[in-house]
């Protein structure tokens, strides 16, 4: 088992722990849930750094940088799994998408 199918394994056992009493029922609300839960992780993510200019710089917390974009992870696995998509699947289109975006750096994007 590669490394992505196993962050999906443990990611659908550990779905099937969870209470889902409050999760919404369609594969579109589930979705977008998910969506909400990951901009939130990635604003706490944002909050670790030094973003506000107008502030005097702290000291960052890498360990707790990679804490919250772990969480990220999760919701972003989640959501791949909401979808229907395979690691498989997931790096196909990962490389349909990097091809795009190389070709928009050559380009002049």
């Amino acid at each position: 088992m590669d490394t992505l199918d196993a962050i999906f394994s443990m990611q659908k056992e550990l779905a099937t722990m969870m209470d889902l009493s409050r999760y919404p029922t369609s594969a579109e609300g589930r979705v977008s849930a998910l969506s909400t839960a990951i901009i939130h992780e990635a604003v706490e993510l944002q909050r670790l750094t030094n973003w506000k200019w107008w502030k005097n710089p702290t000291a960052f917390d890498g360990r707790a940088a990679k804490e919250e974009l772990i969480d990220i992870w999760h919701f972003v696995v989640q959501a791949s799994i909401e979808l229907g998509m395979s690691p498989a699947e997931i790096l196909k289109e990962y490389k349909k998408k990097n091809e795009v975006n190389r070709d928009r750096q050559t380009s002049g994007y």
